[in-house]
């Protein structure tokens, strides 16, 4: 079981956190973006935590709020055989600090959310696309990105190369419904 209480785990985060939740068997602490850096340090270095293993960034897309990218930092207690999630959000301007400096396996994550969605991190010494192609336009993770893509390539037999053309997006916007029964407990303020 966890060495830290969840009551524990926000008294002491308090000022850093917005809630600390137990959800399906699993710890979710909900972070300001300005202070994930701070927080991932805390239990990374702290004895009763040693969360000493980032295992992935994922990063989830709700185009109708303000702040559209909720960005979760899964991570692992080998010495406690445990798994917390860091959830923060963000808009499509604001950046978060990379977290390279304290873990090695940043550096790729960071290049992939950058690649699939534009997150911006500050402070990542190789910040370049490595997913897709050189002069690719928009990051087709996002859900407002169209279904065909912006450019078409094909090969034309009359001029005997391959073209690559622009696009009319005919398509509709989308439009989603992230509604959910699901009822969760959270610790706050």
């Amino acid at each position: 079981m966890f060495t830290l209480s969840l009551k524990a785990l926000y008294k002491i985060l308090k000022d850093h956190v917005i809630c600390v939740y137990y959800n399906f068997g699993e710890v979710i602490i909900e972070v300001e973006s300005d202070k994930l850096k701070q927080v991932i340090l805390f239990l990374k270095d702290h004895e009763n935590c040693m969360f000493k293993l980032l295992v992935d960034i994922v990063v989830i897309d709700f185009p109708e709020n303000a702040s559209r990218f909720k960005v979760v930092y899964n991570l692992c207690s080998i010495k406690h055989n445990l798994r917390i999630k860091l959830s923060t959000t963000v808009d499509e301007i604001t950046p978060l600090m990379s977290i390279t400096s304290l873990y090695k396996n940043a550096n790729w994550l960071e290049r992939e959310v950058w690649d699939m969605y534009g997150i911006y991190f500050e402070e990542h010494p190789d910040l370049r696309r490595i997913l897709t192609d050189y002069g690719f336009e928009g990051y087709p993770l996002r859900k407002d990105f169209p279904l065909s893509g912006f450019k078409e390539v094909r090969y034309d037999d009359s001029q005997k190369r391959v073209i690559l053309e622009s696009l009319e997006l005919t398509q509709e916007c989308r439009i989603f419904s992230f509604n959910s029964s699901w009822v969760e407990n959270k610790i706050t303020n």
